[in-house]
């Protein structure tokens, strides 16, 4: 049966997702994401594209690019090919490590981009792997507040605002903000009800609510800690339930 051939952008740009072949993992180790990253410098810098995002999770990437001079095919298939050399080598295994053909959709809107970026951003999150996406190691998320020369901030950061200390500031407030927003994925959502984290409260000794708010702060602060440790609980979420701020949780260590 023929490939369905890709949706093209108008405008050059794409969500692209890459997985390792039957979802296995692809970066053992942290060293791993770093030659990742790259090999992804060097082949951006010989197919001249532009790129705005990328996340590293174990068993696959994203990445928010824009086809210049080549094709994002042709600049898949260099970074995809340089890598698994390299892997195999390490490994001393041979044959396939990504899934025969990537992922890929048209980011053809500024309002798809910030969303798509955000997505992007937000993966680990999403995943239940931490809470605040400005302390994913493996994202460009942070690169957007310290600039670096693997990603271009600028189309992006214009988009929020002309003047940068104002986009900074709606940028990172964009990229906490919780959303139901769907893209390409490759993960098992992990999502807890608010009667679960009622239930999970209680469990930890508080009658309800309200006693949790009139508690002392070191004991209050303690119980939000414990329930910023599940998985699948938002900062929003639990400003919900228990009616304390997200800046009071995002505080607590």
């Amino acid at each position: 049966m023929p490939r369905t051939p890709r949706m093209k952008s108008s405008n050059g740009i794409y969500h692209i997702m890459i997985r390792g072949i039957n979802k296995q993992t692809i970066f053992e180790e942290e060293d791993d994401k770093r030659r990742m990253l790259k090999t992804i410098q060097k082949c951006k810098e010989v197919s001249k594209i532009n790129l705005y995002a990328y996340c590293l999770m174990d068993n696959h990437l994203h990445l928010l690019l824009q086809e210049t001079e080549e094709s994002i095919s042709k600049t898949m298939q260099r970074i995809s090919a340089s890598y698994v050399y390299w892997y195999n080598k390490k490994y001393e295994r041979y044959g396939h490590l990504f899934q025969d053909r990537f992922k890929s959709e048209p980011v053809e809107t500024d309002t798809s981009f910030l969303k798509v970026l955000r997505y992007i951003h937000q993966n680990p999150v999403k995943a239940g792997l931490t809470k605040n996406v400005f302390d994913c190691k493996w994202t460009s998320v942070n690169e957007y507040i310290r600039k670096t020369d693997l990603i271009d901030t600028d189309y992006g950061l214009c988009l929020f605002s002309k003047n940068k200390r104002k986009a900074l500031k709606w940028y990172e407030e964009y990229m906490i903000k919780n959303n139901n927003d769907q893209f390409l994925d490759d993960f098992v959502r992990v999502k807890r009800s608010d009667s679960e984290v009622i239930h999970f409260i209680q469990q930890l000794g508080v009658e309800n609510i309200a006693s949790l708010q009139q508690m002392d702060k070191s004991k209050r602060n303690a119980i939000i800690l414990e329930l910023k440790e599940l998985k699948g609980i938002t900062y929003e979420q639990l400003s919900r339930v228990t009616g304390i701020s997200k800046s009071v949780i995002g505080r607590v260590r």
